[in-house]
Order: structure tokens, then sequence, then C-alpha cells
């Protein structure tokens, strides 16, 4: 019986590890598969079948490769939905989009990184990229700093004890300045990165609190380096803390005082 159950537990994670890889990558192939997982191409086509018969993959009948399907995006979905601030937050995220005309995203801490859970376009937004589902790293993103800054001490050290990888030339990636840096976010109740995460892209965020106060998302505004200047983040930050404010308050949260952006 143990051993049995050692198996399953083996296979789950496998499944649950290939999820991940193709989400990451966006398809993958049986061979790449089993390299990845360190097992038979056999024992990887098995899983992919499996999981392909649940409709959480699909392949494609081009590159013969698998691709997440929408058996998973339906769970996914539902998953989102149960969620009390996405619901709560989509009027906001829809305001901000359009005051601002830029890319609005609501953000949360998953695991070691930002999920994102939501996204609206503004009017002048060419989206390339949906990001919902997207993880992307703490120390890089906007959302990620907010999320960072108001962390408890003894888990924001450990994060930062990490080896904090460089996405661009503008990444700070020194844990003292970073540190220096999330000390800002918390005085002016907004981070901003600029370039940090994708050369070109510049984006400001703000806490969004539960009713007991604690962070528990981040809002985003985000747009190319050339529409949001340095001389622009203040005004961004502004509408967006006040938007983040909104939420906290639809969430029960009261108010002690709010910075001033800038």
């Amino acid at each position: 019986m143990a051993n049995d159950e050692t198996g399953n537990l083996q296979s789950v994670r496998r499944a649950l590890r290939a999820l991940e890889l193709i989400a990451e990558r966006g398809e993958m192939g049986v061979t790449e598969l089993g390299r990845e997982l360190d097992v038979h191409k056999a024992t990887a086509s098995r899983l992919f079948a499996t999981l392909a018969d649940h409709g959480f993959l699909e392949r494609d009948p081009v590159t013969d490769k698998f691709r997440i399907g929408y058996g998973l995006v339906s769970l996914a979905g539902a998953a989102i939905g149960n969620m009390d601030v996405v619901r709560t937050a989509r009027p906001m995220l829809e305001s901000l989009a359009d005051k601002t005309r830029e890319t609005v995203n609501l953000g949360v801490l998953s695991g070691d990184d930002v999920v994102y859970v939501d996204q609206v376009a503004g009017a002048r937004s060419i989206v390339s990229v949906n990001w919902v589902g997207q993880r992307t790293p703490l120390h890089a993103t906007s959302n990620g700093k907010v999320l960072l800054a108001w962390l408890p001490d003894t888990e924001r050290d450990r994060l930062l004890a990490h080896h904090l990888d460089r996405a661009t030339p503008h990444t700070l990636t020194d844990p003292a300045k970073l540190r220096v840096a999330l000390q800002e976010v918390r005085t002016k109740g907004y981070a901003q990165t600029i370039e940090e995460l994708e050369e070109g892209l510049t984006a400001v965020a703000a806490p969004i609190r539960a009713a007991e106060g604690d962070v528990i998302a981040a809002l985003s505004v985000s747009g190319p380096a050339f529409r949001m200047r340095p001389i622009d983040l203040p005004r961004m930050a502004r509408f967006t803390i006040e938007a983040a404010g909104a939420i906290s308050r639809r969430l029960g949260y009261k108010e002690r005082g709010r910075p001033a952006a800038g």
C-alpha cells in the first residue's frame, strides 16, 4: 500500500510539473518533457495522454506538441471567478484602464512569484501578451515590489536571500539596494519599475488591502517607456493608489491615511 501511495504521489508531482513547464514554454513535445522530468519517453507519452484525456492538454496537429487545454483554462477561470478580490476589483480595473489608457493588471503572491489574475487593456494599449496566469519575479516587477514591501520581515528576508535573476540591464539584483527601494515603496505607497522586467516596459503599482489591513494583492498600470516617462509616473501612481484604495475599501478596509504620490 505504501509503495502504491508513493508511486501515485510521484505521478501527481510529475503531472503538475508537466503542466507548469508547458504553461511556461507554450508547448512541449514528448521527448523534451521526458528529458525535463528525467523519465523515459514512454512514461512522458503516457503522462501527456492522461492529461489530454482530461482536457488539461491538447495536441497541436501541425507540430505534434502539447499545449494547455481548455479543461485547465476552465478550472482556472472557475478559481479566479471565486476570488473575492478579482470580482470586487474588476470595475476599478476597467475605470483605471479608461483613465490611464494603458494596461492594468491585478497580481497576487503565489509561492515566490507574482501571478496575474486579471487584466484590462486601455485605449492606447497594444497588448501582445495576456499576463493572466503568468508568473513573474517579485524583485523585477512593480506588483512584486509592492508585495515584497509589505511582507513580514522574516518572509522578505528569506526571499531576498535567494539569487535574484537579472531580466534586463536595469533589474535591481543587489539585496541591500532592493531593501532601500522597498522601504521607499512603503513610504510613498507605490512601486515603480523602469525597464526592469522587459526593456521598453515601465509600470507603477499600489497595494490592495483586506479588511484587516493585510496587503493581499497589487494593482499596476504598465505601458511603453516612451509614453510612461519618469516625469509621468507620479501622476500614474496617484491614479493607481486611488483605484487600489477604492478596491480596498470595498473589501472592508478602513484607511487611516493615504500617502501622496510623488
